[in-house]
């Protein structure tokens, strides 16, 4: 059994930002902390004081963390970045909120007396008899300190205060990582009504004193337990009253967030669901019966389908029946009353899952298809446009013979373009069909025979049901905003936004295997019309190839090339290596390299290739490794993030270089992507979560789907009789709540000590 928390983040816009710069405006972008660790770095959109992000993050968490902060910066070429404000969210607010939290928050300004993080290691007891008695304090050390001096560290050192009194321990100079091994004693107050407030600063010989963090015990609790020893976190300083008044004035953020914690089960309790889901996908759609998969579709909300969806994609792919079951959900959403132009459009449970098996199984296949048309737009950055009233009348020429050029000019120069990188993306996805994925072809070959057969008298229709997925939830999305999809580093600027999106819209149109009816809603598209009915044709023909069986296409074999890194590896990209040169105290002067590093689940090698950057590279990496070693019950727990230097460690000035480390190693955080190894235990501990909630909804929705076929006017409460498959789904269900209720620890005792006053 293993208790988790999954957190997923969508930074979606900001407005009303303060100017940073002497333009004014600002050049904003997140830092998303969790606790003390920053894991998230957004983007930076230029020069705007209403930035749109739109990013998406799914990060696993330790379950014992405290908050999540997200700092709104000012990026700076020649300066320190600038701090616009942020938000912060503690784990109270995220678990009032069990669907998730979605909404505006007002940044608050940030206090640096509030900025606070690290540990320290206390024992405090209470001594002697009745009359007598005595309050002990053990400060004995500190770990991962806020660094408030220049040098990178800090000169920590205890302030004790008890019943009016105060006592204070030695500096320790430059470390973030202090031992003291000191204790202080007061002279325990009747009744004990008093609190001991132990604070940590870092202390300046000119100025005043930096707060590093303070933690508050009440000493009546400490009575009746007597002794208490462990780490505690440091907490900011909340004594001082907040100015209400303020907040607003820095702007706001929009943001989606929810917070889910698991208790996964070991895998053999969750066999016999996803036996039955295997089995109902197997038997496939019978008519006259009402089948779960229809049910499930029908009573999960429009909020909860993709989660669904993804969990039943990743299911089925690791049972190697996601074939089948998109096959059963394409044969279900056909056997419907529907139109041949309008299918597969709406957001139901089929389109779901093609979507999200696409970007599971496809983004190296995208990336392949995309990546060098998305790079030519972003380095080329040229204007265009073709509708007459966002044109912008330019001045063109060389000096002294400058001329305005007309409206048709500038539309006639946009159309140019906009064909180039058209023509360029049409050559590059006919060309791919071999380099499709093979399960994904297999997946359209399906898709392309049931349309077919249900609509024998439209031949159209199995091209755009097919069109539908690759180009309008696929590739247009990918095309329009490749930041979402991991083409770019970086958000496009609003001319290169501009571009992407008409090239969006003309895939769209090809898409849609009717340029015509384009043309008819935005007549300004008329002189692209050539282009998209050409690009018809060549979509037409790549279909057909790319369905084609696998008896017929043996000329394919050996074309194209292998996409992306292969399925064992975990991470690929570059790092800097630094070899220092000579030794003394001139250790700065340092020759570096960049080499290309692979991570497996076996090894970690590099080699030479071609650069490459990613704004979160350093925690995409931290995220690989924790991932790979997840498994290793050889892992370190600590470390020393400082160096050996002469005779003792930079960080925490221990003289033994073998001993254990001063700081904790930590595995929980990571980043989760679409190209993690797929864990089907996991998805079957959320399905049944979602499954536990719907048991009356599936029931309902079963008499309703099944009342207009027979007309039946039988019982419908508690004990009316229901199928096989949704009576068996109801005991599986029943089952693997007893057994999350054996797994669940005993509650344990309150704590007499501690109660932490923030």
């Amino acid at each position: 059994m293993a208790r988790r928390s999954a957190l997923s983040i969508r930074i979606v816009e900001g407005r009303n930002l303060p100017a940073k710069d002497i333009t004014g405006s600002s050049d904003p972008y997140c830092i998303v902390k969790i606790d003390d660790e920053a894991i998230i770095r957004t983007a930076t959109v230029w020069k705007t004081l209403s930035p749109f992000w739109g990013e998406e993050y799914e990060v696993q968490l330790q379950p014992g963390f405290h908050s999540i902060s997200i700092y709104v910066m000012d990026e700076d070429a020649l300066s320190r970045d600038d701090i616009i404000g942020k938000v912060c969210i503690t784990r109270d607010m995220l678990a009032e909120h069990p669907k998730g939290y979605s909404g505006w928050m007002s940044l608050s300004e940030v206090d640096p007396d509030e900025e606070v993080q690290g540990e320290i290691h206390l024992r405090v007891e209470v001594l002697g008899s009745q009359g007598s008695r005595r309050l002990r304090c053990s400060v004995l050390e500190a770990r991962d300190l806020a660094r408030k001096d220049r040098n990178g560290a800090s000169d920590p050192f205890v302030r004790l205060r008890y019943n009016g009194k105060t006592q204070e321990s030695t500096v320790v100079k430059k470390s973030c990582y202090p031992r003291w091994n000191e204790t202080f004693e007061f002279e325990l107050a009747e009744p004990a009504g008093e609190k001991l407030c132990v604070e940590v600063w870092d202390w300046d010989l000119v100025g005043r004193n930096d707060f590093l963090g303070k933690v508050v015990f009440s000493v009546q609790g400490l009575e009746a337990a007597g002794q208490e020893e462990g780490w505690f976190r440091l907490w900011p300083d909340k004594s001082k009253p907040t100015e209400d008044e303020r907040r607003g004035s820095l702007g706001s953020l929009q943001l989606q967030v929810k917070l889910r914690d698991e208790t996964v089960l070991p895998p053999d309790c969750y066999q016999p669901l996803v036996q039955l889901l295997c089995q109902e996908v197997k038997s496939g759609r019978q008519d006259g019966q009402v089948h779960l998969v229809t049910l499930l579709d029908e009573a999960t909300t429009a909020e909860c389908r993709q989660e669904v969806a993804i969990s039943l994609v990743k299911l089925f792919l690791g049972q190697g029946l996601v074939k089948e079951f998109l096959d059963l959900l394409f044969e279900l959403e056909l056997a419907k009353p529907c139109e041949p132009n309008t299918l597969f459009r709406s957001n139901s449970l089929a389109s779901k899952s093609m979507e999200s098996f696409l970007k599971v199984m496809g983004m190296p296949y995208l990336h392949f298809v995309l990546g060098p048309t998305i790079a030519r737009v972003f380095e080329e950055k040229k204007y265009v446009e073709l509708d007459p009233g966002k044109v912008e009348i330019r001045d063109v020429g060389c000096s002294g013979l400058h001329r305005v050029q007309t409206e048709g000019e500038v539309i006639e120069q946009g159309r140019q373009h906009l064909q180039s990188y058209l023509g360029e993306l049409l050559d590059a996805i006919v060309r791919s069909a071999p380099a499709c994925p093979p399960l994904i072809r297999a997946a359209f070959r399906q898709l392309f025979q049931r349309v077919g057969e249900r609509f024998p008298q439209h031949q159209h229709a199995k091209f755009v049901a097919v069109t539908s997925f690759l180009c309008l939830r696929f590739f247009s999305p990918a095309v329009m905003t490749p930041k979402l999809f991991q083409l770019r580093d970086a958000h496009a600027d609003a001319r290169t936004s501009r571009t992407l999106l008409l090239l969006a819209k003309a895939i769209q149109l090809v898409g849609n295997m009717e340029p015509a009816a384009g043309r008819a809603k935005e007549t300004w598209l008329s002189p692209l019309l050539p282009a998209l009915q050409q690009g018809t044709a060549r979509m037409r023909d790549f279909i057909t190839r790319l369905v084609r069986t696998e008896e017929d296409k043996g000329e394919e074999e050996g074309e194209g090339r292998p996409l992306g890194p292969p399925p064992a590896a975990v991470k690929e990209g570059l790092l800097l290596v630094h070899k220092t040169r000579g030794k003394g105290p001139l250790l700065a002067a340092a020759a570096g390299k960049k080499l290309h590093f692979c991570l497996t689940g076996e090894s970690l090698s590099f080699g030479k290739s071609p650069s490459a950057e990613c704004v979160n590279e350093l925690n995409q990496w931290l995220s690989a490794l924790r991932k790979a070693c997840g498994n290793n019950p050889r892992v370190l727990r600590s470390y020393h993030p400082g160096v050996f230097r002469g005779d003792k460690w930079s960080c925490c000035h221990q003289r033994d270089r073998t001993g254990l480390g001063c700081d904790r190693t930590r595995h929980g955080v990571t980043l989760q992507d679409w190209s993690d190894p797929l864990d089907p235990t996991v998805e079957a501990q959320r399905l049944f979560h979602h499954l536990q909630g719907l048991r009356g909804t599936l029931r309902e929705k079963y008499w309703e789907l099944l009342e207009p076929e027979d007309g039946r006017n039988g019982p419908r409460g508690e004990d009316a009789p229901l199928p096989e498959g949704l009576s068996r789904l109801f005991a599986v269900l029943g089952e693997l709540e007893r057994c999350h209720r054996r797994a669940q620890p005993p509650e344990p005792p309150a704590p007499a000590l501690l109660q932490l006053q923030t």
